[in-house]
This record gives structure tokens, sequence and C-alpha cells, in this order.
């Protein structure tokens, strides 16, 4: 008698960005070659809000530019695609901060904006800011251990304003394209929250301890990760001496040499456009209903792995998995664009010869940072290249939308004026690209880490699904990979314990 053939299994990774991406990669490894693994894409293109764009005829990354080399996940990611010669780090050059009407060096001695007892802000406070910051040592304290407070209340309470808007809020609003006052401590400076869930008896007290205990210069939450979404610079920390190696790394070519690998190795069938309206259980895996409300198409699957910003993860959990669909109903979204400019490089001698510089809150200007991309990275200098010099504007910060509603001839007419500002460049470019991220970023509000556990513990209770993306445990790209692999993991066990031993 001839056994039965043993069963394929399809699944379904939706999102076509780079967490799907990383997810349906690591499928195959697990999988095997036989396996039917379907990415589905509502984008006419695959990278989510990662994009490489040709700026003036050279690769440059319109998304996120960089990562935390420091974390392991894309650096093995790059290994194990054969990349690794691929993998480029900034150069020496560093970054200011423009407070109180000047552009300063980036202020010493904090934990992400947070001041130490080492902290130098005499650059970026008045008078009075720096009292404030001298007199919270002494004022009394109240914490309950495990709370969870909005880290811009805190900062004002305890150091005023100026703190809040001239340090912390820049260094944040360059990660999560947010303000610090709708930021959640435990989720955005999680050492902070652990000293003073220890006992320390001052905010001060708490950010030196929290900075001694965290050696790397890191701008991304615990167990998340180092690119830089929106910021030029480097976050520095006031603890020991980071370990050997470069804090940040980036890919030459943009990060489209990583996405086009990463689907090759992959093997999937990318559809591209598609939009996914539904999720259904059925007895014996999932159905998706993909397409337009008049033709809709039925793909039925093993397995499903939902790589999606938080509103398109409520709405496809709603019908199966209530109490998620809830969790990711509480991550709210936040808008940006960013602008993308080529100079001749005559026309800008006058600008600083920096990586960047990063805006305070209360500064009257338009964007919120500017990374002179020329000058950061070696494989994007003048004498590497074609000579001309090229820097990326970023703006919009979370419940700002509106700012940014109008033509792109006006959102490049006010990053120019600004760059006269900050830079003294008042020459026309070569080359611009405005590109808007509509709801590109999570925010990690109060609370953030608690909707993620109830969000992964509902899920984790149904079998043969996952999820993975920046609304997780970080916003950046190793964050994302590392999700999209634990996501895929959980998926490839699950179907192994369905089929059960051979």
């Amino acid at each position: 008698m001839t056994p039965p053939a043993q069963h394929t299994p399809h699944v379904a990774v939706v999102g076509g960005g780079v967490s799907g991406l990383a997810a349906a990669h690591r499928l195959r490894t697990l999988l095997g070659p036989s396996a039917r693994i379907t990415v589905l894409e509502q984008r006419d293109r695959i990278g989510g809000v990662l994009r490489t764009i040709d700026l003036a005829g050279l690769p440059f990354d319109v998304g996120a530019e960089a990562f935390l080399a420091r974390r392991p996940e894309v650096p093995a990611l790059l290994e194990e695609l054969g990349l690794s010669g691929e993998r480029v780090h900034p150069g020496a050059a560093t970054a200011t901060i423009r407070a109180g009407g000047r552009t300063v060096g980036m202020p010493a001695g904090t934990l992400l904006g947070v001041p130490t007892a080492r902290a130098r802000l005499g650059d970026v406070l008045s008078d009075g800011g720096l009292d404030a910051v001298r007199g919270e040592p002494g004022r009394p304290l109240r914490w309950e251990p495990g709370s969870d407070v909005a880290l811009g209340a805190l900062l004002r309470e305890r150091f005023g304003d100026e703190v809040a808007d001239r340090v912390a809020d820049p260094l944040l609003g360059g990660v999560y394209a947010g303000r610090v006052d709708s930021l959640g401590l435990r989720a955005t400076v999680p050492a902070l929250a652990t000293a003073l869930d220890a006992g320390a008896d001052s905010l001060t007290a708490a950010a030196t301890a929290g900075a001694d205990a965290t050696p790397a210069p890191h701008g991304r939450p615990a167990g998340s990760n180092g690119d830089q979404r929106n910021g030029p610079g480097r976050v520095s920390g006031a603890g020991a001496p980071p370990p050997a190696g470069p804090v940040f790394g980036a890919v030459r070519g943009g990060y489209r040499v990583l996405l086009s690998a990463l689907a090759s190795a992959a093997s999937a069938d990318v559809r591209l456009g598609v939009t996914v309206r539904s999720l259904q259980r059925r007895p014996d895996g999932w159905r998706l209903v993909l397409g337009p409300v008049p033709e809709p198409e039925a793909l039925d699957v093993d397995a499903v792995v939902l790589a999606v910003p938080a509103p398109a993860l409520r709405r496809l959990l709603e019908p199966v998995v209530p109490a998620g669909a809830s969790a990711a109903a509480g991550v709210e979204l936040a808008s940006s664009v960013v602008v993308a400019l080529a100079f001749r490089g005559a026309d800008v001698a006058a600008m600083p010869a920096t990586s960047g510089c990063l805006i305070a809150a209360d500064e009257p200007l338009s964007v919120k940072g500017v990374t002179h991309s020329s000058a950061k990275w070696g494989h994007l200098a003048p004498g590497a290249t074609d000579g001309l010099v090229r820097l990326r504007v970023s703006m919009g910060r979370f419940g700002e939308a509106s700012t940014l509603q109008v033509t792109d001839d006006e959102l490049l007419a006010r990053a120019r004026t600004d760059l006269r500002v900050l830079d003294g460049i008042d020459a026309d470019p070569v080359a611009a690209h405005v590109q808007r991220w509509g709801g590109g970023l999570p925010q990690y509000g109060v609370g953030h880490l608690d909707r993620i556990a109830a969000l992964e513990s509902a899920v984790g209770g149904v079998p043969g699904l996952a999820v993975a993306g920046s609304a997780l445990h970080g916003v950046g790209v190793p964050a994302c990979v590392g999700t999209a692999r634990a996501a895929a993991e959980r998926v490839a066990e699950s179907l192994v314990t369905a089929v059960g031993p051979s």
C-alpha cells in the first residue's frame, strides 16, 4: 500500500517590509525548499518604511539609514546572506544640537537626554535651567516601583521645561518621530525605570545608575535597535566606556541591497499591490480574503505571520483574536517626512563638518533634524563619489500630521529655509526628493510594554499565528529582524507539531 503523500506546508506572511521579508527568509531556512511561502504586500514595492532611492544617481536611504551594530541581528543576517562586505560604519564627524538659538555640540553626560551627575549642559540650558538640574537631587522623589509615566511629564516636574524641550525631546524625537511628553518611560528609557524601581532617591541618581549599567551609546529601547530613522547623530551615555567596535552601521548601496537579498533567499511568492481584507480561522488552518470587495480572492494556508502596522494588525486580529486586537489598538502612529538633497560641493563650502544637527522642541524651525550624510558616511563622501554633497532633512512629530499636509514644493521650501539658518546653505540643489511616511512610526506610549505583553500572550495561544514588526519591541531594523525570526520559529514549530513526528 502506498503511504499518503506528505503535506507541503503553506505559510502566508502579511507585510513585505523588512519584518515580513526576514520572517519569510527564516521560514525558508526552517521549513526547507519544498514549503510554499507567500508574501502579501499592499504597496507596489517591498521594504515598507525602508526605501532606497537614486539621489543624483547614487543610492540613498530615505527611511532608516543605519542600524545599531552592537546588536547581533543585522550583522548576523548580513553574514548569512553573504553581505558582510557591504557593511559600513560612520566616520569621526560628531553631531550637534540646536538649542537656545545656537548650534552647539551634543551635550555629554545624559542617559538619552536625562541628566546624570556628570551632565554638562551649560551650552544648551539657561542659568535657570542649570539651577533646576543642580537642585533636583535635593528634592524628595516619590516613585511607585513597577509604575509607568510619560517621560516628558517626569522630566518637567523634576528638571523644568528646558531639559525636556532642549535635550530629551530632540534625542528621542529623532528615534520615534514623537514628543517626549507622549512617550512612556519604561519602553523608551528602561534603564532609568530599573534604577527608579531599585530605589534611586532622585532622577539624577537614577540616570547615573542607568548610564553606568548601559555601557554602549544607544538610541532605542532595550530589546530594540540602533538605527536612526530620523536623527543624524550619536546618542551619548554617561557610563563606562563602550565595548570595542563601531556603534552604528549601514549597508553600502542602501537598505534595498538587504531587502533584495532577503526576498531572493526566501524564494517566496511575493505578491505586490494586494490588500488582505480579512483573516479567518479554518479547521485545518487559515483563510485570507484578498483583493477588492467586488471580486474577493480566498487564499487558504496552514499558518500566518502578521508583519503589519498596528492599525492593520488590530483589524485583522479582531475576528480571530479580539484580545490581541484590543491591545494593538492602543499603539498610535506618527507621520514624518524626509527631504533628501544633493548639492554641488562648492555651493555648500560653509556647511559645518559635522554628522548633522538635532533641533530642540522650542526652536522656531520646521525641521527636527538634519543629517550631513556625505560627512557622516565615508562611502557617500564627495571625494569617494561624484563630488556632490548629500544630506537629509527630517520633519514631523507625533500629533503634528496637519503640518505635513502641504505640497512637496512647500515641504522642500521649508527645508531649504531652515538649512539657511542651520548650515548657511543658500544654493539650489542639484537633486531633491520628498519622502512622506504617513503613520510610519509606532509610538511607545505609557503602558506600551504591558500592551505588547497582552498582544503576544493572546496571539501565543493560537496555533499557526504569529506577529512581528516595529510595533512590538523596537522601531528599528535589528528589533524588527528579531521579532521576525521569533515569529517564524513559532510558526514553524506549530507546523511540525501539527504534522507530528515523521
